[in-house]
């Protein structure tokens, strides 16, 4: 379900079965996203991705806004939110009913990760500076001991 487009069941009650978009199975989805079957139910367990349809056996059916969430799920775990931030920002939308509260708490979490990383950077800025200089303290008694292993005198 695009968080910018109406649902994929308000379309499915307006338009014609015929006209219905096309309808993956989830090892098709999986082989698109490069995601496990076992990622997909949990998501969905999570309410992470609402809606599923089901074909008269039971199995899942997905199309193009359930491919759409799951692309922008993968775009927001890769930018370092939790599944649980993700799941906030769906009940967001839910609750807010609009893309413009959704988007104005994703802005507050991408500023608190980028808080995060900048932290993160300047700790390992100062981790490298340190390991340098360690590495110089190790190569000046390496050649304080001269080829033989002792200290040369």
């Amino acid at each position: 379900m695009s968080w910018q487009t109406e649902t994929a069941r308000t379309r499915a009650r307006r338009a014609p079965a015929a006209a219905e978009a096309p309808s993956l199975a989830i090892a098709d989805v999986c082989r698109q996203l490069g995601l496990s079957p076992r990622t997909l139910r949990y998501y969905e367990e999570l309410g992470l991705l609402p809606g599923v349809r089901r074909r008269a056996g039971g199995r899942r059916v997905y199309g193009p806004d359930e491919l759409e969430r799951l692309r922008f799920i993968g775009r927001l775990k890769a930018l370092g939110l939790s599944l649980a931030e993700i799941g906030e920002l769906n009940a967001v939308h839910a609750i807010a009913g609009s893309t413009r509260a959704m988007l104005a708490r994703l802005d507050e979490l991408l500023a608190v990760r980028l808080r995060d990383v900048e932290a993160r950077l300047s700790d390992l800025s100062r981790l490298r500076d340190e390991i340098e200089k360690y590495r110089g303290r190790i190569e000046s008694r390496r050649g304080a001991l001269g080829a033989g292993g002792r200290r040369s005198r």
